[in-house]
């Protein structure tokens, strides 16, 4: 009987001796790979089905968007490229993280996402272009464009090469294939390789003014790019706040295909033929501006081909996260318009493609509202980590595994802060709801001190014009019966309603974001004015 009891013991005893020195595990982490272009926009991408689809400008981007989910309503909330780059490494809109335009950049101390990829245990890598003046010491490693970068024969600065900012390293090659094979670089070098990795792989393309590899010269060169209908034509669209009154300032404001601005159109720029004159013109001007930028898509989308491909071959794909975005949108021709800053849907809307098997449905699409602010959130809390309350964007993962969390935003806030500057656009704030956007053009720059000025840094100084303030004003867009946006419908009796409550929406978001103006009250006496016009 004894011996029995003694056996007994044992059997309890044994097993739990095992599980003491059982060591604890964790499940796989998946790698990571955020790769951003700029100025790259939906109607560029294959997978959205624009007007420039039937060009098939990218194959290998549409077979990552047929493996993963698309976003269609993915939104920045400053268009333009250091506020939006400071947002996606913040989780935080532009007041928040203090970059409204290029003047400030973003501190190691508030490089919030690699700061909390690294307590999850990642090892952290950001390679091509950063734009964040700051040293973007948060990373592990970085190999990082000088400033906006060159396209050909690229300077970088690069970690364990000196002290920021003088270490710079040079390349010979166009900066889409230097940056690609920078990253892949990297990835066969890691110390670690049982260490899970972020890698953020940023290129300059498709940045205006467009150059491109030589190889892409003969690609597009027989074909007629599609154009957009308000390209030409578009009697209802705008305000007072984007033509100016009695159409004043239309050919002042809003830089141009045609030769409608007086100052920076593209007629000019790309010098079309001076026989030309009229739509002629214009289209002589819009088929060499896009096909200037495809040929940067192109490049883009053979890079990605090679990268995915390196990673397949590398026993990589399988568990790694692939996002691609880009920076913000861009017009391409759209209103007449070129560069990006502007409220309108080709400016304001990011691609947003994700692909991981291990948790999307491939083929996957979502028109769910989501913004720039959601980019570092969803990548930490993919990687296992706890998303901080200092960020003011949300995690995206119930989307992607087909939930609709409860209270999720019905409305995007954006606010470009700058006034008539490059690209003399007004500055401006609004919503964009999924059926309606409410846009605010009140016409001043958020610092006092250049109210009335206007920058022109591509013309010598005794050609530069001062304009003023331009007049405060409003739009509204009814983006299921106007999808290209031009019919203002602000003034029309049938929306009263409904500006009503999306004017509510945009004030509780300004305050919920800490969007206001309270420092600013030059703009919130105009704001105050003409808030119930």
């Amino acid at each position: 009987m004894l011996k029995l009891k003694l056996y007994i013991i044992l059997l309890t005893i044994i097993p739990c001796m095992g599980c003491a020195q059982k060591k604890e595990t964790f499940p796989e982490k998946p790698n990571i790979i955020y790769i951003m272009t700029d100025d790259h926009a939906t109607n560029a991408i294959g997978t959205y089905g624009s007007r420039l689809a039937s060009l098939n400008p990218t194959p290998n981007l549409d077979k990552l968007a047929s493996e993963g989910m698309v976003f269609e309503n993915c939104f920045v909330s400053n268009s333009i490229c250091t506020p939006s780059r400071a947002t996606i490494i913040t989780g935080q809109y532009s007041q928040t993280n203090g970059v409204l335009d290029f003047s400030n950049g973003i501190d190691g101390d508030r490089q919030y996402l690699p700061i909390e990829m690294k307590k999850r245990g990642y090892e952290t890598a950001i390679i091509g272009k950063w734009h964040l003046h700051e040293e973007p010491s948060a990373f592990d490693f970085y190999s990082v464009l000088e400033g906006q970068g060159k396209y050909f024969n690229p300077s970088f600065r690069e970690k364990n090469k000196g002290e920021w900012p003088k270490n710079v390293v040079q390349t010979t090659g166009h900066s889409t294939d230097v940056i690609t094979n920078k990253a892949i670089e990297w990835l066969s070098n890691r110390k670690d390789s049982q260490k899970p990795f972020m890698l953020m792989y940023q290129m300059k393309a498709p940045h205006d003014w467009f150059e491109y590899a030589p190889r892409y010269e003969d690609y597009l060169a027989d074909s007629k790019i599609p154009e957009p209908e308000s390209l030409y034509h578009q009697p209802n669209w705008g305000s007072e706040g984007t033509r100016g009154k009695n159409d004043s300032l239309i050919d002042v404001i809003g830089s141009s295909v045609s030769n409608r601005h007086k100052f920076f159109n593209y007629v000019d720029k790309l010098k079309i033929d001076p026989n030309l004159s009229g739509d002629e013109a214009t289209s002589a001007s819009y088929q060499k501006y896009l096909k200037k930028y495809l040929r940067c898509v192109k490049g883009i989308d053979d890079n990605i081909g090679k990268f995915i491909q390196y990673l397949k071959d590398n026993n990589l794909y399988d568990n790694t996260i692939i996002i691609y975005s880009s920076d913000q949108g861009m017009m391409l021709g759209e209103h007449d318009m070129v560069d990006k800053r502007w409220m309108y849907e080709e400016s304001m809307k990011m691609p947003f493609i994700i692909k991981y098997n291990k948790l999307i449905k491939a083929g996957s699409r979502n028109e769910t509202i989501i913004n720039n602010t959601d980019y570092a959130p969803t990548i930490i809390d993919l990687a296992g980590g706890h998303v901080p309350d200092y960020m003011q964007g949300k995690s995206i993962k119930p989307l992607l595994e087909n939930e609709q969390p409860d209270n999720w935003r019905t409305a995007s806030y954006y606010r470009y802060w700058l006034h008539l500057e490059h690209h003399d656009i007004p500055a401006h704030f609004g919503i964009r709801t999924k059926n309606y956007k409410l846009i605010f053009f009140y016409g001043r720059h958020w610092n006092l001190e250049k109210v009335g000025q206007r920058s022109r840094w591509w013309l010598p100084d005794d050609q530069s014009i001062k304009i003023g303030p331009t007049p405060p004003a409003w739009e509204l867009y009814d983006l299921q019966n106007d999808p290209y946006e031009v019919i203002n419908v602000y003034n029309n009796p049938e929306y009263k309603d409904l500006v009503i409550s999306l004017k509510e929406e945009m004030k509780s978001q300004r305050e919920l974001y800490h969007e206001t103006d309270a420092n600013y009250p030059h703009i919130q006496k105009i704001i105050d004015e003409y808030w119930e016009k």
